[in-house]
């Protein structure tokens, strides 16, 4: 089966009504993780960032325990080992640190693939990184 790691910002894609040129694909996306078709993950460091961007956006308290907990039942979550996340600080590569982690937990769960709707970000992963676009392209063929 074939294992992801879903980038942030194809969350915020599946969990909001925000704009994107992504938004469909990215539905498609966490819809088939959740019909356990594609075994998807979650980087641990997400869930914060998804807390922190949704309460920018104004959502409640308990709006946001509920996209966590449908999060968390859709995608399992990876993680990093201190040796690994020292040495991402370290990693001058990346221009984002959070994209390096990214990267990391993918490498930690053996991911096919980073869905992402930033590509470009992950010119030096060690996991391949696709749109949803592209995910989506992948399995239909």
């Amino acid at each position: 089966m074939m294992k992801i790691l879903v980038d942030t910002n194809v969350i915020i894609n599946y969990l909001t009504r925000r704009e994107d040129k992504y938004r469909a694909s990215s539905i498609e996306v966490m819809e088939r993780c959740a019909a356990k078709e594609i075994e998807g993950y979650v980087a641990f460091h997400s869930l914060s960032i998804i807390w922190y961007t949704s309460g920018r956006m104004k959502e409640t308290e308990e709006t946001r325990r509920e996209w966590l907990g449908l999060v968390c039942k859709i995608l399992k979550t990876a993680y990093a080992e201190h040796d690994a996340i020292v040495e991402a600080v370290n990693n001058v590569e990346f221009k984002d640190f959070e994209d390096n982690l990214q990267d990391i937990c993918a490498q930690n769960v053996n991911a096919d693939y980073i869905v992402t709707v930033n590509t470009k970000d992950f010119e030096h992963s060690k996991v391949k990184a696709v749109t949803p676009d592209e995910l989506v392209q992948i399995i239909n063929n």
